[in-house]
């Protein structure tokens, strides 16, 4: 199958899990300027993993991704057991022990799993002290709101709640999930994981995901403009977080 195939074709009902992961990690290792937005987040983990404590660094979701280009130490995991991939198992029973993690790195993965609070409490268990998860997730910004419920294939309710049905890990999921956990419900989020500390939210990339098309359509092909828009992006992320596709969001165990 040609990577236009992959493009053209990608989301069709009929196809598996298996089949769909192995398209997006097709068509993130060949859209250029999408793989360089990968990069981009990549090194954010690599200069985040400076601060951590002893212990495994572990990434969640790891699907079509390339994290150890960056981060060979990192154990990559999915729910299912690709060849690319280092473990299979469910991120609400991860197979670590107590305080064994010192980071858990994702990107766009938080918003599929089914149970917040019971993978809340795996990251309880499985973080040391010090340690930190660290994703990359949609924003529930006016512009991120508004390309989500209208251009996005996954649902997006801000009045859902920290449960998602089990229909898949791709197919499954509710990308306004981050911000009813760590926005709308903090004191919720507080209340229950006071050994969790939400250090911090950075809105971001307005701009970018949406010119490269994502892993559903066509977009600019060229990696070559990437510098141009990544200053427009810095630029309009500074005048409001409501200017924003994504957000990352820091949690530390205390």
């Amino acid at each position: 199958m040609s990577f236009s195939s992959l493009v053209k074709y990608s989301f069709k009902n009929d196809l598996s899990l298996d089949e769909r992961t192995h398209e997006h990690r097709e068509i993130i290792l060949n859209k250029k300027f999408l793989k360089k937005l990968y990069e981009e987040w990549y090194h954010m983990f690599k200069s985040k993993s400076n601060e951590l404590p002893e212990g495994k660094m572990i990434e969640i979701g790891s699907g079509g991704g390339f994290i150890k280009n960056y981060l060979t130490d990192v154990i990559t995991s999915d729910i299912i057991d690709f060849p690319w991939v280092d473990q299979a198992y469910s991120a609400l029973d991860m197979p670590y022990s107590k305080s064994e993690v010192s980071a858990i790195f994702m990107i766009d993965t938080f918003h599929h799993i089914p149970d917040s609070e019971q993978f809340l409490n795996e990251v309880t268990r499985t973080l040391t002290p010090g340690g930190k998860m660290i994703m990359v997730e949609p924003a529930n910004s006016i512009w991120g709101r508004f390309i989500y419920k209208n251009f996005h294939h996954e649902p997006f309710d801000t009045k859902g709640g920290w449960t998602i049905p089990e229909s898949g890990p791709l197919t499954g999921a509710n990308g306004a999930l981050p911000w009813i956990v760590f926005v709308r419900d903090f004191k919720r989020f507080q209340s229950k994981f006071p050994e969790l500390k939400l250090n911090s939210i950075k809105y971001h990339t307005p701009l970018r995901y949406l010119l490269s098309g994502g892993v559903s359509y066509k977009g600019i092909s060229s990696g070559s403009v990437f510098p141009l828009f990544g200053f427009l992006d810095n630029q309009l992320s500074t005048l409001s977080k409501q200017i924003s596709m994504f957000m990352t969001i820091e949690v530390e165990k205390l």
